[in-house]
């Protein structure tokens, strides 16, 4: 059984409330909210369907229906931002710089918010790690979008207050309006140029930054490690949401 550890769990209780059930309500008791999410945990791990969770852990409609009640809540983007600032505050973020990227996931249930693409219908997953390579932002959309015009709305789910001074992306990024727009902000956008680009407006010297790049890709290693994520088998797109932040929180959990 996939079990969190006692420090783990103290640090993230506050946000998992237990269920408030009348003693004097006849029928079974109400399950220990640690244990659902152990079995939350397993599901995102194995990438298995809800009713072969093993008989070890709580009935798989308690941990179903609890799981979405998060999800509406979210209860999971709370808890990454807290851990995200608390991180902040001990000095093991580093917000200056950021890396940004998105990765595809193949879509087979659901119909909102996924997109056709040459690789078939599916979503996105987008992140921002700070320098090294801890979330700062995990959003989903359809696949269908550029990521040029996704960087905006990936900002709605920054979860530290200040943007970073520098953001770091693949040529995918590499957009003159998006520069302005972020430029407004405080923030400079660094990009490869395009191979089609006729005006040169990057510098060479702060594309060296670039070469670190790597820390975004590591981190959807990580997270795609969890099978859950590797395909979309969620109706309603804020459960697979719900989803890739469980696996995001798991990163920054470990430093604690």
């Amino acid at each position: 059984m996939l079990k969190l550890r006692d420090d783990q769990w103290e640090r993230i209780r506050e946000h998992f409330p237990e269920e408030n059930v009348p003693d004097s309500r006849p029928g079974r008791k109400p399950i220990p909210t640690r244990r659902v999410l152990e079995a939350v945990l397993w599901i995102l791990n194995t990438g298995a369907q809800w009713h072969m969770l093993p008989q070890g852990y709580p009935n798989y409609k308690t941990v179903h229906r609890r799981f979405q009640q998060w999800c509406r809540e979210e209860v999971l983007r709370k808890v990454l931002t807290d851990l995200a600032n608390a991180l902040r505050e001990e000095g093991e973020i580093d917000g200056s710089e950021c890396f940004i990227d998105a990765t595809f996931a193949s879509a087979k249930g659901g119909v909102e918010e996924i997109g056709p693409t040459r690789r078939g219908k599916g979503v996105k997953i987008m992140a921002i790690v700070d320098r090294h390579g801890l979330p700062l932002s995990v959003s989903t959309y359809a696949a269908n979008h550029d990521e040029v015009t996704l960087v905006q709305l990936s900002f709605e789910f920054y979860m530290i207050e200040a943007k970073p001074e520098n953001l770091i992306g693949d040529r995918a990024y590499d957009s003159d309006p998006l520069d302005e727009q972020l430029r407004r902000e405080g923030v400079e956008m660094i990009a490869p140029h395009r191979s089609n680009r006729k005006r040169k407006t990057q510098d060479g010297r702060r594309l060296r930054r670039y070469e670190r790049r790597w820390l975004v890709e590591r981190f959807f290693a990580w997270i795609q490690w969890r099978r859950r994520l590797l395909v979309r088998w969620e109706y309603y797109p804020i459960n697979f949401l719900g989803f890739v932040q469980l696996a995001a929180i798991c990163i920054p959990l470990r430093q604690f």
